[in-house]
Formats: C-alpha cells, sequence, structure tokens
C-alpha cells in the first residue's frame, strides 16, 4: 500500500528540533523528500548552527529516506525563494511548504524592546509570507503553463495568537497575523491547486519548555503533549487525501484536535446619534455576548479579559 505522502516533496522551516524535527520524520517515514531548513539558533533567535538540520537529514537518510539541509534565515525574503528553488533543482518539484520556524522573546508590553518586537515578527509573519509568497509564484507559473497542483500550505500560529497570552503582545501579534494571513491566501491560491492551512499546537518541546503549565509536567505528560501528535495531523493535512480542506486553523494540544472557529459578528444594535445613549446598548450587547476565550479555547472571565458587565 503506498504510503500517505509517497514522493512528495516537502519544505520544513525550523525543521532541526521540537515540532518542525517531528514534522520532518514523519513525512519522510511516509515517503515524502525533505528540505531540513533551520538556522539552529536558540529559542529566542540568537545564533546559527547547522549541526540540528544535519542530524535530522541523518536521521531521515537511515530510515532510507532523501533529505537536504538549508540553513538559511526564513525572514530573508531572498533567501526563502532560493530555499524554494533547492526543492525545485534538487528533488525536481514542490508539493508542500510548512512554515514553522519560530523564536519566543516574551516579555510584558512595558518591558519590551523594539527588537523584541521587531525579531519576533520577521521571524514568525515574514518568515511565513517568504516561503509562502515563493512558492505560490512556483505553483501559479505551474498552473499557467497547463501543469496540475495538488499543493499545500500549512503555516503555524499558536493559541497565543488566536485565544491571546500574558508577555506574549508579539508573538501572539505575529500568530494572530499568520492566521489571517492563512485565511486570505486559502482564497487566492485556490484556483491554482494550492491548499493553505494553519495550525495552533500545544506540545512540549524547546520553546515550551520553561512556561507555566509546561515546567511543571513530569516525562509521562512530556510524552503525552509530545510534538509527535502534531505532525501525525500535519503529514494527513500535506497528503492528497487533505484536498478538499482549506482556510482552516486547527487547534492541536496532544492527541486532541480541533478547529478553531474564527471571529464572526456577534450580537449587535442600531446606535443613536447621540453617543451618551450608548451606555445601556453596549452594556446589553456585552451581557449577550460570548466571553473572550482562554488558552484552552474555552470561554473565559479575568483580569483585563471582556466581562459581561459594564
Amino acid at each position: 500500500m503506498a504510503r500517505l505522502n509517497e514522493g512528495r516533496v516537502a519544505i520544513i522551516t525550523g525543521a532541526g528540533r521540537g515540532i518542525g524535527r517531528e514534522h520532518a520524520l514523519m513525512l519522510a517515514s511516509q515517503g515524502a523528500k525533505i528540505v531540513v531548513n533551520d538556522l539552529g539558533g536558540d529559542a529566542a533567535g540568537e545564533g546559527a548552527d547547522a549541526t540540528p538540520a544535519q542530524e535530522v537529514v541523518a536521521e531521515i537518510e537511515a530510515m532510507g529516506g532523501e533529505a537536504v539541509v538549508n540553513g538559511s534565515n526564513v525572514a530573508d525574503f531572498a533567501a526563502a525563494g532560493e530555499m524554494i528553488q533547492q526543492a525545485v533543482d534538487t528533488f525536481g518539484g514542490l508539493d508542500i511548504v510548512i512554515n514553522n520556524a519560530g523564536i519566543l522573546r516574551d516579555r510584558m508590553i512595558f518591558s519590551m524592546s523594539e527588537d523584541d518586537w521587531d525579531s519576533v515578527i520577521n521571524v514568525h509573519l515574514k518568515g511565513t509570507f517568504g516561503p509562502a509568497h515563493h512558492a505560490a509564484v512556483y505553483w501559479r507559473e505551474r498552473s499557467k503553463a497547463g501543469e496540475e497542483n495538488d499543493a499545500r500550505i500549512i503555516n503555524t500560529a499558536s493559541p497565543s495568537g488566536i485565544y491571546g497570552n500574558v508577555g506574549q503582545s508579539n508573538y501572539g501579534a505575529a500568530k494572530a497575523g499568520i492566521a489571517a494571513f492563512t485565511q486570505i491566501t486559502a482564497m487566492e491560491l485556490v484556483k491554482y491547486g494550492v491548499t493553505v492551512n494553519c495550525i495552533a499546537p500545544g506540545a512540549y518541546t524547546r520553546m515550551t519548555a520553561n512556561l507555566p503549565g509546561f515546567a511543571q509536567m513530569d516525562e509521562e505528560q512530556q510524552e503525552k503533549m509530545g510534538p509527535r501528535w502534531i505532525a501525525n495531523a500535519v503529514s494527513w493535512i500535506a497528503s492528497p487525501e487533505a484536498s478538499g480542506v482549506t482556510g482552516r486553523v486547527f487547534d492541536i494540544v496532544g492527541q486532541r484536535i480541533g478547529i478553531a472557529e474564527g471571529w464572526h459578528l456577534g450580537p449587535h444594535a442600531t446606535q443613536s446619534e447621540d453617543a451618551s445613549d450608548l451606555k445601556p446598548i453596549v452594556a446589553q450587547l456585552m451581557a449577550d455576548a460570548r466571553l473572550n476565550a482562554d488558552m484552552s479555547g474555552n470561554d473565559a472571565e479575568g483580569p483585563g479579559r471582556p466581562a459581561k458587565t459594564i
């Protein structure tokens, strides 16, 4: 029986460690050929080291698969284009782009520097745009030439981006942008045979190991929350079986997979010309509206969160 991603070509950014590494190993085990991208910096984005990506390539080759290293910084727009070309030149085409690379610079807004903001936005948001743009150009040209695509872009958001988390205004803003980027590009690329989806993963990795809720986990809990469950879902989304799935944000935490339902118009009313009339109107809207979600995606109250009353 053919494997799930037999013969498909995938680029995975940030694939040297954590969730990205699991994506690479999972897809390779299913028959995909992999470009393993990783700059090799630390969790804050400092430094560079080719070793993690090289080790993943060696693991893939040891299992009989095909893979190559790419050490580019995903925030470098030109380098992102070269990465797409590397896949085409090395493996003869491109079917899957998984935008996974990321860093953390967690700070409260009053302590966050401009560099903390810019670095996180560049790696996450621009680092998603660059590979997606260059891959879209490639697939559009194929389509215009009469070739059929069954292509995938899979982006990585976060519960911090779709629900919100204290101390992560830079990271959350980038991830919220990625969720919106996913919905928009899904509509733009559907006619070219490209689906665009997004995951908001929760897993125990190097980046999350010191965060509240993860730092206290024992080995058994770490295993249950391991990144292999994220990769398991992504490998299916990347496969031909998922050709009818696009524009979705999947909330994946451990073995649980769900769909995050985005912004919808909630309770609404008609304003009068006198702004002073708005207090009772807004009070009723707040009473009728759902609360914002917590990091688990459930309605929650708390300091700074919208309440049911004024």
